[in-house]
């Protein structure tokens, strides 16, 4: 094994990864906290977790296909007995041609021996064939069911997990589990193979000679410590570049996409993106550099090793010949043996260490499915309420982990009474997203409670909660696929239906925008792709509120719904607000422009994570507090006077 340090030492951070993400992409591995030591490749803790790495094979076989994991278990085991079949055959055969006698004689005494060969060789053709068919039906199916539970799993976590560093860390490793999953599958059944084949050149070295088989081992030794070394520092460097080649990769992607294109040739961003993601990228080979060194220097010693160790292992043959304590013939198959059994053991060491080294990825996938398990939103709970008749949050307070040391709601205390229009007001960063998301069930509150008509919405099922809540969030997803996925996906567990399309299209004001698209709500709004269509900000808004309006939640949350629209659209839009709440649905409204809220039923101010006014419009401009302030900043914006011309 190499020393710890060769995995870890690393470069300087370069220049660019200062100054575009302000410091080193480079992960702590923390190698003596390592939750299951899986860093510890050594020989004897390869040879400990075989049984359970091949266990591991095959449940993840038996779990994509059982039929094919049993053709495949079957054909290599049969591939393996044929080997030793084959060896035991040659000796039989080398035996009869090295006897006494005339050559006819004991041309006819192997002809059995050689029949057996090639029938052998027949029945190891046929199984290689079988296996190589159920291994390509068993490899991508596997592949699939892997990546299956890794995005099913990371879609069922709570939000405050997908935003935590280290959890997106776990899935950036992660990722990778699926493809060594198929990979386990190769490697599985070479080693199966392999330890059948080295089993019968060991029984045929042992009764030849006891010398022989230690030789062999020592023949092969060398091979597995380098092969382990280097995997060693090969999945450490993976973990701990890991970021950075994300961020490498981020950099590229910038480059090419379609949303930064104006700006990068405008401002001529490229080159100096290009600048930096060549710097990036002189980091990363600079660490393959160093491991392909390191590599070079590990193997020539296990070279030189093994070099010593054959020497040894045929002088041995020799001197047994020479003192007379073995024929001819059976040296002969001993050196055939040998050369087998340290092929089948050079190939077992190589097989397990590569099974050995893709278990540690589907590790890192069985890891992530254990803390997504326990980071999943919980299931069950307790009913809320038929008909709320409001929603109240007490001394709420809650922070975002790692971004400020200010809470971002902080022991907030206010009601929010259903079937009305609410509107949330404050600067930016007075904590009104934060809000609406833990009213959605987004986050959780670090203290407080949240009740619905004295339901705790922490006991609550948050699954049949998060049904009732409709939201067109400020940044709300612009999915990559047709208009009528755009809108249906609102509400993707009910069949698409045309009716609720017409009517959700119709409560967003959006018959125009559909009907300016070349095939309607079929038009693919992805302009990367042929046929892809793009639409303007203000377009895309109209789409999202007619998402939501096709959700039909009892409570509808629009964060700055009228941002990208003119003067004329966002009064529509408001008046359709207006109608949502005149049929009892209930709107909580954030906006900045104020004299958009005068038709809500209640204000709520927001100044730093608390409450500091509540009341009508009216009531807030009469008592003169920060809602007036701010609504009189932005009336000034609209009544200063231009100065008169002068005087010619």
């Amino acid at each position: 094994m190499g020393k710890k340090g060769d995995a870890t030492r690393t470069e300087q951070p370069s220049d660019s990864e200062r100054l575009l993400f302000g410091g080193p992409l480079r992960y702590d591995m923390g190698w003596n906290q390592h939750a299951d030591a899986f860093l510890e490749l050594t020989f004897r803790a390869m040879v400990r977790r075989l049984p359970a790495l091949l266990s591991a094979s095959l449940r993840l076989a038996r779990q994509a296909d059982r039929r094919a994991a049993r053709i495949v278990l079957a054909a290599e085991t049969g591939r393996g007995v044929a080997q030793a079949v084959s060896l035991l055959a040659v000796n039989s055969a080398l035996g009869g041609l090295m006897g006494g006698g005339p050559i006819e004689d004991r041309l006819r005494g192997a002809v059995p021996a050689l029949a057996v060969m090639a029938a052998v060789l027949l029945v190891g053709a046929l199984l290689r064939a079988a296996s190589t068919y159920a291994t390509g039906r068993l490899e991508p199916k596997v592949e699939r069911v892997a990546t299956e539970l890794y995005l099913e799993r990371a879609a069922a976590v709570e939000l405050a997990a997908i935003e935590d560093h280290a959890f997106h860390k776990l899935l950036d490793t992660a990722q990778y589990g699926a493809a060594s999953a198929r990979r386990m599958i190769m490697y599985g059944t070479r080693v199966v193979n392999a330890m059948i084949s080295l089993i019968a050149a060991a029984g045929v070295l042992t009764v030849l000679h006891p010398l022989l088989l230690p030789l062999l081992v020592t023949m092969t030794l060398p091979s597995a410590w380098s092969a382990l070394t280097n995997a060693r520092r090969r999945y450490e460097s993976f973990h701990t570049w890991v970021q950075h080649a994300r961020a490498g990769h981020l950099i590229s992607g910038l480059l090419t996409e379609p949303a930064a294109a104006p700006e990068i040739r405008l401002h001529g961003v490229g080159p100096f993106l290009l600048r930096h993601f060549r710097a990036m990228s002189e980091s990363a080979e600079a660490e393959q550099a160093r491991l392909a060194r390191l590599a070079a220097r590990t193997g020539l010693i296990a070279a030189a090793w093994t070099g010593l160790a054959a020497v040894a292992t045929y002088a041995t043959l020799g001197g047994l010949l020479l003192a007379g304590a073995m024929s001819l013939a059976v040296a002969g198959t001993a050196v055939i043996a040998v050369r087998t059994g340290s092929a089948s053991l050079d190939s077992l060491v190589l097989e397990v260490n590569q099974l050995h080294e893709e278990a540690l990825f589907v590790g890192d996938l069985e890891r992530l499915y254990a803390e997504a398990a326990e980071r999943a939103i919980p299931a069950g709970g307790t009913p809320l309420p038929e008909d709320p008749r409001e929603i109240r949050f007490e001394n709420v307070t809650f922070g975002y982990p790692g971004e400020s040391t200010r809470p971002a709601l902080d022991d907030l205390t206010l009601t929010l009474p259903l079937g009305r229009i609410i509107a949330l007001v404050g600067e930016n960063g007075s904590g009104k997203t934060t809000l609406v998301k833990l009213l959605a069930g987004l986050y959780t509150p670090d203290r407080g409670r949240i009740l619905w008509d004295g339901v705790d919405a922490a006991t609550a099922d948050r699954r049949l909660l998060a049904e009732r809540i409709a939201m067109v969030a400020q940044d709300f997803k612009r999915w990559p696929f047709t208009a009528r996925v755009n809108v249906a996906v609102g509400r993707p567990s009910v069949p698409v239906a045309e009716e609720r399309l017409a009517a959700a299209v119709e409560e967003a004001g959006a018959e125009e925008v559909i009907a300016d698209l070349p095939r309607g709500l079929d038009t693919l709004l992805a302009r990367h792709f042929s046929g892809g269509h793009e639409l303007s900000g203000g377009q895309w808004q109209r789409l999202g509120i007619a998402r939501a309006a096709y959700r039909r939640g009892s409570i509808l949350i629009v964060d700055e719904p009228t941002a990208a629209l003119d003067a004329r659209a966002e009064l529509e839009v408001f008046e359709k607000i207006r109608a949502l709440a005149g049929t009892g649905q209930t709107v909580v409204l954030i906006t900045h422009r104020l004299a958009s809220v005068r038709h809500a039923d209640l204000v709520h101010v927001l100044e730093q994570g608390r409450l500091v006014e509540s009341g009508t419009p009216e009531e807030l401009l009469a008592k003169g507090g920060l809602y007036a302030e701010l609504y009189g900043l932005q009336a000034e914006q609209f009544t200063a006077r231009v100065p008169a011309p002068k005087a010619g």
